[in-house]
């Protein structure tokens, strides 16, 4: 049966906020709640961000559910910090998100047109700097974007913020041309048996895959965690049919895993197809 809509929400949602201010209460809260500072919980929040996308790769309603539901209470914890230190509360965060969103959206509450969802995002973008002056006080377009970004995540948004003032490669092609120059400069310094050099070629060459990634328009972050999902379900396969067979693999060889590993693979085409 669906859930009924989100007008039904607010006595939840008062709920919520209760709970949490009786979590936060020095006389009868809870001492582990009380001592966590903004910085504890901007350290949870992160984690539990990461859980809500793994949730969302698992293709999981029930997982993607409860862990939006974590990631809101560490959200709302977080306001509730902020109220006790006199700095805003929960009312202010749903005003200015409510009006950023009214603003950011000329077409849909304004009189403004748009004929597809490129000119959407190109609008977006000149509110952020014209209307609401985001970023003027910068001395970097690229301080916009937090250095507390994954590493992958935050190369392919600072590359996004070069090229909207044409910093940019002119294609696909060209940043293809770059990898294979970047790998050849791999080569030497790995002949050349200097690690620092080593580091930093693997260091460029990762740079101009997320810039290849963001010129054919993929996420390198998410594609990059697609990989990593897809090795560890035919790892995991490894691992069980090693285990069926008595073995673990510790004690089998690289050509016994290789096969399984192939195994895995073919089960897998044979499901797509």
């Amino acid at each position: 049966m669906p859930e009924k809509p989100h007008t039904d929400a607010g006595g939840r949602f008062e709920k919520l906020l209760a709970l949490i201010e009786r979590l936060r209460n020095r006389e009868d809260g809870c001492p582990w709640d009380i001592r966590q500072k903004k910085e504890d919980v901007g350290r949870y929040l992160l984690d539990e961000t990461y859980e809500v996308l793994e949730a969302i790769g698992k293709d999981s309603p029930a997982a993607l559910r409860e862990e939006l539901g974590d990631l809101l209470f560490m959200i709302l914890f977080l306001t509730r910090i902020a109220e006790e230190e006199n700095l805003f509360g929960i009312n202010g965060v749903l005003d200015d998100v409510t009006a950023k969103m009214i603003r950011r959206h000329p077409h849909v509450f304004g009189d403004a047109t748009v004929k597809d969802a490129a000119e959407v995002k190109r609008n977006w973008d000149r509110i952020k700097r014209d209307v609401e002056k985001r970023g003027e006080n910068e001395t970097s377009l690229l301080a916009r974007v937090p250095r507390t970004m994954p590493a992958l995540m935050r190369a392919q948004k600072i590359t996004l913020e070069a090229a909207k003032v044409g910093f940019d490669w002119d294609g696909a092609a060209s940043v293809m041309a770059k990898i294979e120059e970047e790998l050849g400069e791999f080569r030497e310094a790995l002949a050349k048996g200097n690690p620092g050099r080593v580091r930093d070629e693997i260091g460029d060459t990762l740079f101009s895959i997320v810039n290849l990634s963001r010129h054919l328009e993929v996420d390198a972050e998410e594609a990059l965690r697609a990989t990593n999902r897809k090795f560890e379900e035919r790892f995991l396969y490894i691992e069980e049919r090693l285990r069926e067979q008595g073995k673990d693999p510790a004690s089998s060889t690289l050509e016994e895993m290789d096969a399984l590993w192939e195994e895995a693979k073919k089960k897998k085409r044979d499901v797509v197809d």
